[in-house]
């Protein structure tokens, strides 16, 4: 399956794009900080489902996949430190939180999908 179809991949770039806005608004001494982490760790998402989709062999596949998954655990909890520091608004955090849990969701059923039918 051609990565570019997958809603799961469609769904995080949306996070990426909904991140990166969000992060426009953290204080520019956090640039080289929690905002670069953040979205280092965005861009990890659909990167690594389309890294993974590209391997040859089904490990590898699931691996980068797990990788895409961890991303999305580590993005999350950045989101909580934000919102600790009151870089985020509370609005902008649950608007957030819901596409993670949308990619989440995504993810985990593709990555059953695939064990079940390439595995």
């Amino acid at each position: 399956m051609e990565y570019l179809e997958l809603e799961v991949w469609k769904e995080s770039r949306i996070l990426v794009n909904i991140l990166y806005e969000v992060t426009k608004e953290f204080p520019k001494d956090e640039l080289y900080g929690l905002t670069s982490q953040m979205r280092r760790s965005a861009v990890s998402i659909p990167s690594n489902i389309a890294e993974g989709c590209g391997r040859r062999t089904s490990a590898d596949t699931l691996q980068f996949l797990h990788v895409s998954r961890g991303s999305l655990y580590e993005l999350e909890t950045q989101s909580y430190l934000a919102l600790d520091q009151n870089y985020i608004r509370i609005k902008d955090h649950e608007i957030l939180l819901i596409q993670i849990l949308k990619c989440k969701k995504l993810l985990s059923g593709f990555i059953n999908y695939y064990k079940k039918n390439k595995g």
